[in-house]
């Protein structure tokens, strides 16, 4: 295994990608500049993707069926996707680093481990970092298929025995269940989806249902809170909109507000590529 993301070029609405030994051309609208690389450099590519016509692979069939990478020490577990997904969203890297080290600094402030809620949870890589760091976790995600697919992740890295919660849901179901419970979290994680559907067909819709989200996640959070990452990849959703978003359900609560831009990258002389906002309300 062949260990390892890189980004080695991007331009004229493309990217092109090193996942371990794999090298992938994919969309991108962000990348309205030139491409740096030769057009021979980019078809040297294993595979392609495009979005024109329908979603589609060229040279899919070179592609194994799954593979394996390490990022950041951590592993995952990859498969080409129908919608070009590839099971890891690299560009949240430094704020699996920021997870780590905010769940490793926790127990010495509270003498206990710290509870994470990780909300539209993808294939785990927020949750392997706060597991990595001794939290206990609760990974929430629409879809079963990606709730299994996390589990797998969290095998590779030898987690399976931490305290993980692994729940099939709508978010905002669980939610409303967990305020019944009386349940709380020290740090809520959550990149929501510009639409989506929960388990039983339940409809979101980004631009309408993330601030009535936000309010039940302040009336979760426990009285030694660690904070909130708010992370997305809508583009009408910048980083000052998610800070204002937080400010307005945290900002009372005390703290800090920190938000950027998430960048996938490469080497010194590759430009990197602008792949959705972050907010982070850091009340520790």
């Amino acid at each position: 295994m062949q260990d390892g993301y890189e980004l080695l070029d991007s331009g004229e609405f493309q990217k092109l990608e090193r996942f371990g030994s794999v090298v992938l051309s994919r969309p991108c609208a962000q990348a309205v500049w030139r491409q740096s690389l030769s057009k021979a450099d980019w078809q040297r590519a294993t595979a392609a993707f495009f979005r024109d016509g329908g979603n589609q692979w060229r040279g899919r069939d070179r592609l194994p069926a799954t593979w394996e990478i390490s990022v950041d020490g951590m592993r995952f577990q990859l498969s080409s996707t129908d919608f070009g997904h590839l099971g890891i969203f690299p560009e949240q890297r430094d704020q699996w680093r920021r997870i780590r080290e905010l769940c490793a600094a926790y127990p010495k402030a509270h003498q206990r481990a710290p509870r994470v809620l990780n909300l539209f949870a993808y294939s785990g890589g927020s949750t392997l970092a706060a597991a990595h760091a001794g939290a206990e976790v609760c990974h929430v995600d629409a879809s079963k298929g990606m709730v299994d697919w996390a589990r797998k992740n969290a095998a590779l890295n030898g987690l399976e025995d931490r305290p993980v919660r692994w729940i099939v849901d709508d978010v905002t179901k669980f939610l409303e269940r967990e305020l019944r419970r009386s349940r709380s979290y020290d740090l809520v994680i959550l990149d929501p989806p510009s639409y989506g559907r929960g388990a039983k067909g339940e409809v979101f819709k980004i631009e309408n249902d993330l601030p009535p989200l936000l309010a039940l996640i302040g009336q979760l959070m426990s009285s030694q809170p660690l904070g909130v990452l708010l992370s997305c990849h809508t583009p009408e959703l910048t980083q000052t909109s998610l800070h204002h978003l937080l400010l307005q359900e945290f900002g009372s609560k005390g703290g800090a507000l920190e938000s950027g831009e998430m960048l996938l990258r490469g080497g010194k002389d590759v430009l990197p590529v602008p792949s959705g906002s972050f907010c982070w309300w850091v009340r520790a």
